[in-house]
């Protein structure tokens, strides 16, 4: 799980389109309306912080939690520009969304912008489970969005470029993706270009993030063996039945 080391430098620029208040709003309705007066939150890969800035300026305390030191280093920088009683209400912690313990019981455990879909192994993700399922109080829910298994293999990944630019760096990324359909797996190869305006300096990042597409059927089970029942699947944002255009699904647990 040691990704994001090299690209995290520029995580928030490479997102900085990425609809982070809707998100974190379409997660607050679905938490309430199963959960009707939830306040508290653990979020299980919180990177550097937005979906949770947002949960706590709509009320909730959120819990959040990331492998990255430099994305909670953001994340904290992030926290201190914010009002007193907003701050007071987000908590970050460093550690590995598969062992962790905070020793808290929360309302509702997120876990977002496919955080799930890095637990490539089935040892990994049975963890993960079981982080969610030791931080929820009884009736609570654990809400994630992951890649969707009938469209990975229909609409398959292809090569994608980007690039983006602020007043400090321009970003050329290149996305490469390796398919492996017996294991469910996508290995996705980052080649990230940056250029340092003021420097002139360019530099060169290399690295894979390894991915898991998930099927309905296989949530389900894992989800029963570690005391979840799936009560909701839909298309990530818009609520629609999962189809085979569908890349992103969000699925709504309760324990």
């Amino acid at each position: 799980m040691s990704v994001f080391a090299g690209y995290a430098r520029y995580y928030d620029l490479l997102y900085r389109d990425k609809p982070y208040q809707e998100e974190a709003d379409h997660v607050r309705r679905l938490i309430l309306s199963h959960v009707p007066n939830a306040h508290a939150i653990v979020e299980l890969g919180c990177g550097t912080g937005a979906h949770a800035e947002h949960l706590a300026r709509a009320g909730m305390e959120v819990n959040g939690v990331d492998l990255s030191e430099w994305m909670l280093e953001r994340a904290a920088a992030r926290r201190v520009t914010l009002t007193d009683d907003v701050a007071r209400r987000l908590h970050f912690s460093h550690g590995d969304v598969r062992n962790i313990r905070l020793n808290i019981r929360a309302d509702a455990v997120i876990s977002l912008f496919h955080v799930m879909s890095y637990q490539s192994e089935n040892a990994d993700l049975h963890a993960m489970f079981a982080t969610a399922h030791e931080h929820l109080r009884t009736g609570g829910v654990f809400i994630f969005d992951a890649w969707y298994g009938p469209a990975a293999l229909t609409d398959r990944p292809a090569v994608r470029v980007k690039v983006l630019e602020d007043d400090e760096v321009k970003i050329t990324r290149i996305a490469q993706p390796t398919l492996y359909p017996s294991r469910n797996l996508v290995d996705v190869h980052y080649h990230i270009f940056a250029y340092e305006k003021k420097t002139g300096h360019c530099s060169e990042t290399v690295e894979t993030h390894r991915m898991r597409y998930l099927f309905s059927t296989e949530v389900e089970l894992l989800a029963a063996q570690s005391g979840f029942t799936v009560i909701d699947v839909h298309e990530w944002m818009t609520g629609r039945a999962p189809g085979f255009d569908t890349w992103g699904v969000c699925f709504v647990c309760r324990a």
